[in-house]
């Protein structure tokens, strides 16, 4: 784990000098965001309650270092933080991410394979305009098991199509998990996202306030769930 935690932070640097170097050329783009939830749900599974998400990025020609949290409101002690590196070349876009899920007293800086909370993703997706899909697969840290104990590469696979109606704009998403893994919760091959969102821009006098709703159903655990957030 050491050699793949320090090749990361090599190519974060790299991303972060690339970066440095041509922002006095124009090229950087960056952006600071946040999102409130009312509840945390995540590829039909839900995390926590309401919570506070903020995000965090830095681009440039396509190569994007990114930061994304969440943080609970209701006081269950989750946390979460995510570091993500990223090229993107048309609609295809592969990338890297460090999830890091755990509560107040649980350590950060933990890498070992039988000990981490970390889990480390590498996924690929495409963007057709109508239509984009993506697939994920966990490589390393807490990336799920199999009945038998064996790691499982615990992967998600999903396909998503945005439209408009009605004045909003919507997506309606779709996502499997191939195989058996606990990370998901499947026994096989399973059905465990089905989800439509709708965000409407909410204008005000110098300013534009998204908000968003979003139902989900989760088939192979038997849930269902409904979530309105803001933007900002």
């Amino acid at each position: 784990m050491k050699t793949i935690e320090k090749t990361m932070i090599a190519i974060a640097l790299m991303a972060m000098a690339g970066t440095s170097y041509a922002e006095g050329e124009g090229g950087v783009e960056a952006s600071v965001g946040a999102d409130v939830v009312s509840s945390y749900i995540w590829r039909g599974g839900k995390l926590d309650g309401a919570a506070m998400q903020p995000s965090l990025s830095v681009d440039y020609k396509g190569l994007s270092l990114g930061a994304w949290g969440s943080t609970s409101i209701v006081g269950s002690g989750y946390k979460e933080i995510d570091f993500t590196l990223s090229y993107a070349v048309g609609g295809l876009t592969a990338m890297v991410t460090d999830y890091w899920c755990a509560d107040d007293d649980t350590k950060y800086f933990e890498y070992s394979a039988d000990a981490t909370v970390h889990t480390y993703e590498a996924g690929l997706t495409y963007d057709f305009g109508f239509l984009s899909i993506g697939w994920y697969t966990n490589f390393y840290g807490a990336m799920g098991t199999k009945s038998n104990g064996d790691d499982a590469y615990s992967s998600y696979f999903e396909v998503a199509a945005p439209f408009k109606l009605g004045g909003l704009d919507w997506q309606a998403a779709a996502g499997v998990t191939p195989w058996e893994n606990d990370f998901y919760g499947a026994e096989g091959f399973a059905l465990i996202n089905l989800s439509l969102s709708a965000t409407k821009e909410i204008e005000f006098e110098k300013f534009t306030l998204p908000v968003f709703a979003q139902i989900t159903a989760n088939p192979t655990a038997n849930r269902m769930y409904f979530l309105v957030g803001l933007s900002f």
